[in-house]
């Protein structure tokens, strides 16, 4: 078993370096999510135009864009709105967020150490911006040595204000958007995602929970209507991910050799 001890030897300093505010750290910040900005602009339009489609008013658009931050889980809630909400409708549709949003929990927990230094009433707001793009470009200058709150912040709250921006020209335009083939928007999710995963990337054997999850999604797809697939593919990779064992670091390896001599 690894120990405290072990862990803090084998983890960089700069890990430990306690979070700060600075105006320093905004612009770097909205410069590391600039090219997630026109993926997000597209999508944002794509949602509004999806609402304009359920007949959504935009007023309920609008409000819905201020309260709810959840992306892709908002496009799966809108295309699964049924046309009258019952108890059973209305817990469906929990379930499907609660699933598909289910990463931010491990998101924000893994950005503990760094904000987990701040105050709470500091933390727990910043923590309402986490998005995929912007938990990937916070790591990243996490793992350079960065300890700078306003990096993760500033570009958040950028991305946040366009989000909820683009969602009003998707909604007038809904009707030139009626088809998203036309224009390639039914392509904006599948790619965005896609590209995140190359940042991603440690190793085929780290990749195993995403094939897993995503046979078991198609096949799930394949055999039962509605959105199950969702919850069986993000079940199946965690549970996937879960069974597996980390594999030795270079510094465990070593103590291993010593022990063993």
């Amino acid at each position: 078993m690894t120990t405290p001890r072990a862990l803090s030897e084998t983890t960089p300093d700069h890990f430990h370096a306690p979070a700060y505010w600075s105006r320093n750290g905004i612009m770097p910040g909205i410069v590391a999510i600039a090219p997630m900005l026109p993926g997000t602009l597209a999508f944002g339009m794509a949602f509004g135009a999806l609402c304009a489609q359920k007949n959504f008013t935009l007023t309920e658009v609008q409000v819905m864009m201020v309260f709810v931050y959840g992306g892709l889980s908002q496009f799966v809630a809108v295309s699964s709105w049924p046309d009258a909400l019952t108890v059973s409708s209305i817990a469906t549709l929990a379930l499907l967020t609660a699933t598909v949003n289910i990463r931010f929990s491990l998101m924000s927990a893994s950005l503990r150490p760094w904000f987990g230094t701040l105050p709470w009433w500091q933390s727990y707001p910043s923590m309402l911006l986490v998005t995929d793009g912007g938990w990937l470009a916070a790591t990243r200058y996490r793992n350079h040595g960065g300890a700078d709150a306003s990096f993760f912040v500033g570009g958040g709250i950028v991305l946040y204000v366009l989000w909820f921006l683009s969602s009003l020209p998707g909604y007038l335009l809904a009707g030139q958007l009626s088809d998203p083939k036309k224009y390639g928007v039914d392509l904006v999710v599948p790619a965005f995602y896609a590209a995140m995963l190359v940042p991603a990337w440690k190793g085929p054997r780290r990749a195993i929970p995403w094939a897993v999850s995503g046979i078991v999604a198609l096949a799930v797809h394949w055999l039962l209507p509605g959105w199950w697939f969702i919850i069986a593919g993000a079940v199946s990779g965690a549970v996937c991910a879960g069974l597996m064992d980390d594999p030795p670091t270079d510094g465990a390896k070593a103590r291993q050799q010593g022990d063993a001599a």
